[in-house]
């Protein structure tokens, strides 16, 4: 899964850290926001990474959690979902908009393709075919609310991304993006 390769979504030990992550974001949401010291704790085991003083505002969904890295004195704000099946990296001093969307899994576009054939369906076995690919958003970057990355896209250091883009490209660094589909307006 992680190198890219079609896996089953309902594999045993996909499942088992599905359910664990799950328990986790709902002991996290349940969490007074005062608490600072036990949410943070819950994130140190939820994700791969929790950097100092990283503030994620529930309700905040993800796959596993265990693939999603996030530098320090980011902010995550409310209604977000990253879909880790292949990893999340987020740089330092980052701000990621209310409603975002990091989705790094992805299927074929043909139905053919995508839909395993009932003949060919084993009990326990996903019937779509799932392959993932990294998304990774620099140092100082700014994802404006509704903001939706699209899986295998690289956003740059101290880039800006426009409330509402569709980000189906990488963008560099130190400029302002925005539209669906995400283009660069400017250099900042």
């Amino acid at each position: 899964m992680l190198a890219g390769e079609s896996y089953n979504t309902r594999d045993e030990e996909l499942l088992a850290a599905a359910f664990r992550a799950r328990s986790l974001l709902s002991d996290f949401a349940s969490r007074p926001a005062t608490d600072v010291v036990e949410r943070h704790a819950i994130l140190e085991q939820l994700l791969g990474e929790a950097g100092e003083e990283i503030w994620i505002e529930p309700p905040f969904f993800c796959d596993y959690g265990m693939n999603i890295y996030i530098g320090s004195q980011t902010f995550v704000n409310a209604n977000c979902v990253f879909l880790d099946a292949a990893e999340i990296r987020i740089g330092a001093n980052s701000l990621i908009g209310p409603a975002v969307q990091l989705l790094t899994a992805s299927h074929p576009l043909r139905a053919a393709d995508r839909i395993v054939p009932m003949h060919k369906r084993a009990t326990g076995r996903s019937p779509y075919n799932t392959h993932a690919l990294p998304i990774r958003i620099g140092d100082n970057v700014w994802l404006g609310g509704g903001t939706i990355v699209l899986p295998g896209i690289t956003i740059g250091d101290n880039a800006t991304i426009g409330a509402g883009s569709v980000v189906t490209k990488d963008i560099p660094a130190d400029v302002l993006a925005f539209g669906n589909p995400c283009r660069v307006q400017r250099s900042l």
